[in-house]
């Protein structure tokens, strides 16, 4: 099972490391967002064919209907410590903004990036 938010190069690497029957959802493609021109699939989509793979589209709106659930069982896995959630926090106020932005374009962050405006 592969989970991609990212597409693009990432995506195309991790077809070539496919097992049999292997399974990816994909859910975003982050790298394709500031694209000047027209996006293109994976380059190496036969990799679905030899390893027998499927790949389906998901958007979270398609569960709506369960985030209250999700949110639950998120909360309890959080104050178990199953789940572990990191945050990048920049300092600098509004005008951090578009430098702060640019960080999750760039691979710099790790975990949630949040902007400290104030107190």
């Amino acid at each position: 099972m592969y989970f991609d938010n990212v597409g693009g190069e990432i995506l195309d690497a991790a077809l070539t490391r496919l097992a049999r029957g292997a399974r990816i959802v994909i859910c975003g493609a982050v790298s394709q967002y500031n694209a000047t021109e027209a996006v293109r699939g994976p380059s190496n989509y036969l990799a679905l064919l030899v390893s027998r793979a499927s790949m389906t589209g998901m958007v979270v709106f398609d569960y709506a209907a369960r985030y209250g659930e999700a949110m639950a069982e998120l909360a309890q896995w959080l104050r178990e410590g199953k789940l572990v959630s990191r945050e990048h926090i920049v300092e600098g106020g509004v005008s951090a903004f578009p430098e702060s932005l640019l960080k999750l374009f760039a691979g710099e962050n790790t975990g949630k990036l949040v902007l400290h405006v104030g107190d």
